[in-house]
């Protein structure tokens, strides 16, 4: 059977689903360590590779991947405020919530359906009262990889 995904990428905390059309990243998911590789021969494939080398190597890395559009309006603006955290940094959903006009619940929802995770940092988003959850997830691999990815950005949480 076929892989669902252009490429599987390895990374420290498991794997990466990659996904894209027409020149532009459509989508990144994070897979568990178990998931096949898969290589791809695509030039803006190995261009995210490269740069999701940097940030694994320097996680002040930048990236400049063109993306595909995706996400309402509302998902947009909470997207836009995630990308002006910086590394190292760390915002609740209830800031973000207030910078837009919206509810933390919402801002959530947003940040757990963002299509290109760690170019849009959302892992840097947490909770009044803790980590939060991650990709609609609140334990599991995908936690953990919320924790791995705030760990190697310097950020101490529970």
């Amino acid at each position: 059977m076929p892989s669902p995904f252009d490429a599987v990428l390895e990374a420290p905390f498991g794997k990466l689903g990659v996904r894209v059309a027409e020149g532009a990243l459509r989508e990144l998911v994070y897979l568990p360590e178990s998931t096949p590789l898969v290589d791809s021969s695509d030039a803006l494939i190995a261009r995210l590779a490269r740069q999701l080398e940097a940030y694994y190597s320097d996680p002040r890395a930048t990236f400049d991947i063109p993306l595909a559009p995706a996400g309402t309006d509302f998902q947009h603006r909470v997207w836009r405020a995630i990308s002006a955290i910086p590394c190292g940094s760390v915002i609740t959903y209830g800031t973000i919530a207030q910078q837009i006009g919206s509810v933390p619940r919402a801002v959530g929802q947003a940040c757990g359906d963002n299509w290109f995770p760690i170019l849009i940092p959302c892992h840097r988003v947490v909770s009044a009262s803790g980590i939060g959850g991650f990709s609609h997830h609140t334990d599991g691999y995908l936690l953990n990889i919320k924790h791995w990815l705030l760990r190697h950005e310097g950020v101490m949480l529970i």
